[in-house]
């Protein structure tokens, strides 16, 4: 897998690992209890091997953008958390803000 497929897979992974915190009541339910440590365990192992050919901050960038982005789909979806017109603007702008920092990465 090249460096952006584990990106992906550190994002994927940390949007499951906080997706599973809210279902954690407190860390009182055992099985999101462990899907929250196996999802950031994932996420930071993929991650730390991701870095060693991306930028830090190139991946940081991605990691928080699309994983923020992500993450408050996942809320609306499978939470019922309420989407309007600011949450779709923010997402977007989320979105449009990790496009153009790749564009403007120097090779």
């Amino acid at each position: 897998m090249n460096a952006y497929g584990l990106l992906l897979l550190a994002i994927l992974s940390e949007v499951f690992g906080s997706s599973m915190l809210k279902a954690t009541n407190g860390f009182k339910k055992l099985l999101p209890s462990l899907g929250v440590v196996i999802g950031y365990g994932i996420a930071f192992y993929a991650l730390s091997l991701a870095l060693k050919t991306v930028p830090l901050g190139m991946a940081y960038a991605i990691w928080a953008g699309l994983g923020t982005a992500l993450t408050a789909m996942v809320g609306i979806t499978f939470y019922k958390e309420k989407f309007n017109r600011k949450k779709f603007i923010g997402i977007t702008l989320i979105i449009f803000g990790v496009i153009l920092l790749n564009f403007g990465r120097v090779h």
